[in-house]
């Protein structure tokens, strides 16, 4: 991953989850969220441990005093929000959902702001502002007074936060590559993972799926894992490394612009306010990266000769 240009790191990962939620969707009927969460991530978590073993050896695998910590990130990552998202949008409107997950950016901004006390800049923050009012706009068709409040947008909103929370500490164990970072936070998480699913099972709130059931949706299964999880969360994790997590988590609109690619390509006719919100995000990505290497580019230039 290290060949591929950082910005297009996080915008595989969104365009993959953004492809992976209609393809879900379409597999809940067969196998219900809980249940497709924990085969998701039973599948990448096995997918990550061999891919580290096999390029980084079984000295990576150590957590170097870090195991409850990288443990609890895991799960705060990998069940906090799937699991959140999942219970808070059987509780919520679709577009409600879509609209609170791209608030991301500016809930890492917060997370920043409150963890190192750099103050974020007014462009940054106007950006994000105008990448979710285009997200909004997307989502509800241009029928803003749709979105209403209730427990489940609080749901997704916690859901938000713990991937901030995981996405902000990935880049705080800099001698840890990557695909370190992933397998060693994504294996606790599928553990922690499964054991919810296993009280939601047991108690009657899920139902555990039947051979014939997965047999219907392998296809969906085999893309989930694929690319919902393992191409999808490293490649997230390597681009917050190389753009920061403010920069990596604007790319996350790119989720509702995928699923809207999806149904054009299905036959849907968008309206002019879709398709005005879908330039609006692409504009303020544009602008965020193009305003990013200016910065970048300003600090290099104003940074003190080094003595020959």
């Amino acid at each position: 991953m290290n060949r591929i240009p950082a910005p297009f790191l996080p915008a595989i990962a969104a365009i993959s989850w953004g492809a992976m939620f209609p393809i879900a969707h379409g597999a809940f009927p067969h196998v219900d969220p809980f249940n497709i969460t924990a085969i998701r991530y039973i599948g990448a978590g096995v997918i990550f441990a061999l891919l580290l073993w096999r390029f980084e050896g079984r000295e990576a695998f150590k957590f170097e005093g870090r195991a409850a910590r990288t443990a609890w990130l895991g799960v705060l990552g990998f069940a906090g929000f799937n699991l959140l998202a999942y219970v808070g949008l059987s509780h919520t409107e679709p577009q409600n959902a879509a609209v609170l997950i791209t608030t991301m950016p500016l809930v890492a901004v917060i997370v920043r702001w409150l963890k190192t006390g750099e103050k974020p800049e007014a462009t940054t923050f106007a950006l994000i502002l105008f990448a979710i009012a285009g997200v909004a706009l997307l989502v509800t068709n241009g029928s803003l007074s749709d979105f209403s409040g209730g427990a489940g947008d609080l749901l997704v909103l916690g859901a938000v936060i713990c991937w901030v929370l995981y996405t902000t500490s990935a880049a705080e164990t800099p001698t840890w590559s990557p695909l370190r970072f992933t397998t060693l936070t994504a294996l606790p998480g599928a553990v922690s993972i499964v054991l919810f699913t296993a009280i939601a099972d047991a108690a009657g709130w899920q139902t555990l799926p039947t051979a014939s059931d997965l047999g219907a949706v392998l296809p969906a299964i085999a893309f989930i894992i694929i690319f919902g999880a393992v191409i999808a969360v490293l490649s997230w994790n390597a681009g917050v490394r190389k753009l920061g997590a403010p920069n990596a988590t604007l790319f996350i609109t790119l989720v509702p612009i995928t699923a809207f690619i999806i149904q054009i390509a299905q036959g849907a006719h968008p309206s002019a306010a879709e398709f005005i919100g879908a330039g609006m995000i692409l504009g303020a990505l544009v602008a965020t990266n193009v305003h990013s290497r200016h910065v970048a580019r300003k600090q290099v230039l104003q940074a003190p000769a080094v003595p020959a």
